[in-house]
């Protein structure tokens, strides 16, 4: 190679020398400008950063042609991958939205039952409570022990909410219903559904199966004192009819015959109509179990009650109480005439002056004299019974007089056929004398169900 030399501008190249054998000499390159001159010596990795740089350039050309060519395509895949982002991500919120909407759903829904049950068992309990003081009642009505034993009214057990031992019940029944955690005077209200999360609602679930076991067992609670409760109706209803069959039974050994019970349709319809009742026939509603059992109680304390009025229309007192009986019912020799004749009531051993009481309720027929009997005072008791009270020094009543049971009516003595100071007592059905001594011991045996 040559080199070029000289003044002013320009370049001058040497040639390296170097034979076979020797290290090449780098290229030196000269820049003459005016009086300076510059040396460069180009060295062998100047070569290949410039060589390194044109790559570069190219291959940046070459991209950016090639994004100018392709950039819509680009352009519109980045669009399209956005688009099915964005409706991924718009159906997972959408199913989030469902999700919410069914927890929240299956909340309201749980708090509606909840609540169902809630006024259900109040309602429940409110029954109970009323028919404790129907019991009330109806025991008040029934002033004498039935059939000689007074059965415990079945006392009304309060509810869950209110027992101690059910406090977390009332805590699992408040957590379903969203009441606060925390506050115990917080009430069973609507709240905000919320939602919750899978583990959430586990505990959700268990909660509910706690409040629906609490349920359960007021359910069973209250159940088992309505049982209690148609039991001792039952029981009371028993009774009565127990205790009217016996008074019947026991008055009808005297010979008398109560009349049979009656309804009151039945005794206004007999009593010449004095109640006016009617109207169109409709079927009977359907009553459950314990009103109809209250209805059979009603009536056989009624069909009761109208028995004892009735056996206490009957004289079954003594006239002459704490005196002694000294001459029964039935044959016996006359004290006068020496032979057999019929005794027609009973001597009572009263001093004279001994006060006489009317054995039962009812109207002075005869009141003075007559005849054996002396002075004698007849009393009307209704349903073709009288009585007779003979021998007295005083009468105190007259005829016509409405007298009461236990009355004083007159005074013990000796007047008419009489052989001393006693007492003849008689009892007269429908006007045959019958034993006296059949009414006594009857209203011995009625004492305790009379009173």
């Amino acid at each position: 190679m040559g080199f070029a030399s000289g003044r002013g501008d320009g370049v001058t190249f040497r040639p390296a020398k170097g034979g076979f054998g020797r290290r090449a000499q780098s290229h030196v390159l000269i820049l003459a400008s005016g009086d300076k001159v510059r040396h460069m010596t180009i060295r062998p990795w100047m070569l290949a950063v410039a060589s390194s740089f044109v790559g570069l350039f190219s291959i940046g050309y070459l991209l950016a042609t090639t994004y100018l060519v392709l950039r819509d395509d680009l352009i519109g895949g980045t669009i399209a991958r956005q688009a099915r982002m964005q409706h991924e991500y718009e159906d997972r919120i959408m199913a989030l939205r469902a999700q919410v909407d069914r927890v929240t759903s299956r909340q309201l829904l749980d708090q509606q039952i909840v609540e169902e049950k809630v006024e259900k068992l109040l309602q429940q309990q409110f029954e109970l409570s009323s028919r404790s003081g129907r019991f009330e009642t109806l025991t008040e009505s029934a002033a004498a022990p039935l059939n000689g034993e007074a059965a415990p009214s079945p006392a009304i057990q309060p509810l869950a909410y209110e027992s101690h031992a059910e406090s977390r019940g009332v805590k699992a029944i408040e957590d379903v219903m969203g009441a606060a955690e925390g506050n115990p005077g917080a009430t069973l209200e609507p709240t905000a559904p919320v939602y919750r999360d899978p583990a959430a609602s586990e505990e959700g679930k268990s909660v509910s199966a706690r409040a629906d076991r609490i349920f359960s067992q007021v359910t069973l609670s209250l159940k088992g004192v309505e049982r209690e409760q148609l039991h001792y109706v039952r029981q009371m209803t028993s009774g009565a009819l127990r205790t009217s069959e016996a008074i019947r039974t026991i008055i009808e050994r005297t010979g008398f015959v109560l009349p049979e019970p009656q309804t009151a349709e039945a005794d206004a319809i007999h009593s010449g109509g004095r109640t006016a009742i009617g109207g169109p026939f409709v079927e009977p509603q359907n009553e459950d179990a314990f009103e109809q059992s209250l209805a059979a109680l009603d009536s056989a304390l009624v069909e009761l009650e109208r028995t004892r009025a009735a056996a206490r229309t009957l004289p079954l007192a003594s006239p002459a109480p704490a005196t002694n009986i000294t001459s029964n019912f039935g044959n016996r020799v006359d004290p006068f005439l020496g032979r057999l004749a019929l005794h027609a009531g009973i001597d009572f051993r009263a001093e004279t002056g001994t006060r006489i009481r009317s054995t039962a309720a009812g109207t002075v027929t005869a009141a003075g004299p007559a005849g054996g009997y002396g002075n004698m005072v007849e009393i009307d008791h209704g349903h073709g019974v009288s009585t007779r009270y003979a021998h007295l020094a005083v009468v105190r009543v007259s005829a016509g007089e409405r007298v009461e049971a236990d009355q004083v009516i007159a005074k013990s003595g000796s007047t008419g056929r009489s052989t001393g100071p006693h007492l003849h007592y008689e009892v007269r059905l429908n006007g045959e004398a019958v034993d006296p001594m059949r009414f006594l011991r009857a209203g011995v045996k009625l004492a305790h169900y009379m009173h």
